[in-house]
Parts: C-alpha cells; sequence; structure tokens
C-alpha cells in the first residue's frame, strides 16, 4: 500500500464555521482524542491562521499563544501544525509558533503569487522548519501555472507544496490533472485541501492521492467553512479501502469525530443551497458568514452577491468587495423599483 499523511486542520479551517470561537477546553480535548487516534499533524489557530484575529474577519475567543500552548500540551505523539497568510502574520509570529513547539508550518498564498511567500518560506528554511506552501483558490489557475508555482515555493525553500480548494469548485478531473503536472514538477510531498460545496471533497481527496499527493487534509465532522472540509471520518477509511495507508486508528478516529459533534460545533456543516452557489461561482468559502450577514442588512440574495463576487474574481483577503457588491446590488434593486 502507498502511505498517504493526514493532516488535521480541524481546530484551524474549523473556526471559519464557528466565527474562530473554540475555547480552550475545545481545542484541548480534541487535540487529545486526535492525538489517541494517531492522527499525525494537528494544526491549530484562528481560521486564517496566525495574526488574524481582527475586526475585518473576526476576532478569535482565544489568543494565539494560548491556542498554541494549549494544542501542544494536549499532543504526545502528533506534530503541531499552524497556518500563516502573508499579510495577516509576520515573522515575529512564525518565531512565537515554532517557540511554542510548532513543527509544520503552512505558508498560504494566492494561486498565481507564490512570489509573496519568498521571504517567509526563506525564513522557516534557515530556521529548519518542516515549511509547506499552499496555493489557494486553485481553480482560478490553469494545471501548467500551478505546476510553475509550485517549482516556485521549492525553489524558495519549502519542504511541500499542494493545492487548496478553497472555493469547493472542483470535481475529480480537475484534480487529478493539476495533481498530476504539480507531482511531475517539483519533487517533495504534493498536499491536497479539499472543501466539500460540491459535495465532491471525499472524492476529491481521493483522486488527489491516485494522482500522487502523499499528504491529504481532512477536519472532524468536515468542520470548516461554508459546506465543510473533506470529512476526516470518511475520507481515513475511504483512503484504506483505496490502497493507501493512514496509519490511524478506526476507532479513535470515530471518538474523536464524535467529540467534534459534540464539542466544536451546533450541527455538522452541510452542503446548503448557499454552499453550493459558493462552489459553482468560485467563491472562498469563508465569505459566507459574510455575505448571508452583510446581504440581510441589504436586502439583497446572497445568491446574487456569490455569483457577483466570483464574476469580480475575489478572493480571501478581500472581505471589503462584499460590503461594496451587497451595495450597489441594493441600488440597482432600488432604481429597478
Amino acid at each position: 500500500m502507498s502511505a498517504v499523511l493526514i493532516h488535521d486542520p480541524t481546530l484551524r479551517d474549523g473556526q471559519h464555521a464557528v466565527r474562530h470561537q473554540l475555547s480552550v477546553a475545545a481545542l484541548r480535548g480534541y487535540a487529545e482524542a486526535a492525538d489517541k487516534a494517531g492522527i499525525p499533524v494537528v494544526e491549530v489557530g484562528h481560521g486564517n491562521g496566525l495574526g488574524a484575529s481582527s475586526l475585518q474577519v473576526g476576532r478569535s475567543a482565544v489568543s494565539d499563544d494560548l491556542m498554541l500552548s494549549t494544542v501542544r500540551d494536549a499532543l504526545r505523539h502528533a506534530k503541531m501544525g499552524v497556518f500563516m497568510l502573508p499579510g495577516w502574520g509576520t515573522s515575529d509570529d512564525l518565531r512565537r509558533a515554532m517557540a511554542h513547539g510548532a513543527e509544520v508550518i503552512r505558508i498560504g498564498v494566492h494561486c498565481t503569487e507564490t512570489t509573496l511567500a519568498e521571504r517567509h518560506l526563506g525564513f522557516l528554511a534557515e530556521a529548519g522548519a518542516d515549511a509547506h506552501c499552499l496555493l489557494m483558490m486553485s481553480h482560478m489557475a490553469t494545471p501548467a501555472e500551478l505546476a510553475d508555482q509550485a517549482a516556485l515555493a521549492v525553489r524558495y525553500g519549502a519542504r511541500a507544496v499542494g493545492i487548496m480548494d478553497s472555493a469547493g469548485h472542483f470535481l475529480p478531473g480537475d484534480v487529478t490533472e493539476r495533481i498530476g503536472a504539480i507531482v511531475a514538477a517539483i519533487d517533495v510531498p504534493v498536499i491536497f485541501h479539499g472543501h466539500n460545496n460540491l459535495g465532491m471533497a471525499v472524492a476529491n481527496s481521493v483522486a488527489a492521492a491516485a494522482a500522487g499527493a502523499r499528504i491529504i487534509d481532512g477536519c472532524a465532522r468536515g468542520f470548516g467553512a461554508g459546506a465543510g472540509n473533506t470529512q476526516l471520518e470518511v475520507l481515513v477509511p475511504v483512503l484504506e479501502r483505496s490502497g493507501f495507508a493512514t496509519g490511524i486508528d478506526l476507532y479513535g478516529l470515530l471518538d474523536a469525530a464524535d467529540f467534534a459533534g459534540r464539542e466544536l460545533m451546533s450541527a455538522p456543516p452541510v452542503t446548503d443551497s448557499i454552499s453550493i452557489v459558493s462552489g459553482l461561482a468560485g467563491v472562498f468559502s469563508g465569505f459566507k458568514h459574510q455575505v448571508l450577514d452583510q446581504s440581510r442588512r441589504a436586502g439583497v440574495d446572497p445568491r446574487d452577491v456569490f455569483f457577483e463576487l466570483g464574476r469580480r474574481q475575489a478572493i480571501a483577503g478581500q472581505e471589503d468587495l462584499i460590503i461594496g457588491v451587497t451595495a450597489e446590488l441594493s441600488g440597482s434593486r432600488e432604481n429597478a423599483a
């Protein structure tokens, strides 16, 4: 069997689903359960990563330092992972994360803007960290463009590179084509991170593994932005049945998922109408709450907002566009009346 390393961002990407309000008890409890299950990497942080707690994208209930120290203390076997977006976090945030024991450090960039990661990947390479680079909103680039960007990340010092289907837009064929192109272009492990807006996250993740990806992300109960991430407790047994070894204990995994269902969320993510539209439009899943809030205030259809944001190719970090688009749509509706 081919080996696949599972990376679990439940305690980071899942924060989007609860407006970054996970408590210390929730962080500790899930980390302990994931560690017991043999999940190799547990990622923690604000949904948008290190340094991102803010009015613009939401203040977290727990500081970065406390989140990191809590999870690190709870892990006996698993590595602790963190995520950072340049512009939100800085090298100082990376230093603090490493001081807290972060071992896998991911830098996320828009899929055609890997140059923005050069400084941080170089810093991490000099520090000897296990630095990864993730190309976000990867449906906005061709397979060849993604392969070129991945090669650039490796040149900067990334020890693994991959793609995020940030909008849940892909079908399995899309994933196969893109992962295949990246695998052919670089000699470090390739990562796939899926979202479930069109209900394809598990299928896409298996397609990624079949195409050569060796690090696959998944969250307990699919906990994550919009329709959620790839559902971890489904992904692992499906990968195992497909011939990929994960080394994760099934009962422990299911126990961790049950804990997440009870303690992390009021209800698991669902592929609802808004999430489907977000996936079709190719808009970042993390916009869901803000689109719904602004649309309600402006009296416009949130589906129209998502399709307009997709037409403008809005990306994570451009949350201010949501306000502008809803205002324009509201004005157009009033003028038509």
